[in-house]
């Protein structure tokens, strides 16, 4: 997979332009992560910025688009196909800065190495 892909929805995971997603819940594979705070939806650069609270200690993290494998409108979640510990060791999110091409580059890169995100 691509880095260039890891940024965009799969079709399957039924996100339309119509669906605001702050606010959601966040599920991992292996439990609840936390909720979003933000989200980005430029073609081509879509993400999750997702507030884990007390789990990872106020952490936010960057999810792009790729790692939603489905979405659940009627109970306000979004799957992930990623472990906790995969998003607790992504690279750190610094929201205060802008999303600059070496930072994405750095996310998605981590994110695109593991098989089935595409």
């Amino acid at each position: 997979m691509s880095i260039e892909n890891v940024w965009e929805y799969r079709e399957e995971a039924g996100v339309s332009e119509s669906i605001e997603l702050v606010g959601y819940k966040v599920e991992a594979t292996d439990g609840h992560v936390g909720s979003v705070s933000a989200e980005n939806n430029d073609v081509g650069n879509n993400y999750l910025v997702v507030d884990t609270g007390p789990w990872i200690f106020g952490k936010e993290v960057l999810l792009p688009a790729g790692t939603v494998s489905r979405i659940d409108s009627d109970q306000h979640k979004i799957f992930i196909n990623r472990t906790k510990q995969e998003i607790k060791d992504a690279p750190r999110f610094h929201p205060s800065g802008p999303l600059d091409e070496e930072r994405r580059d750095e996310v998605g890169g981590y994110y695109a190495h593991f098989p089935g995100t595409m």
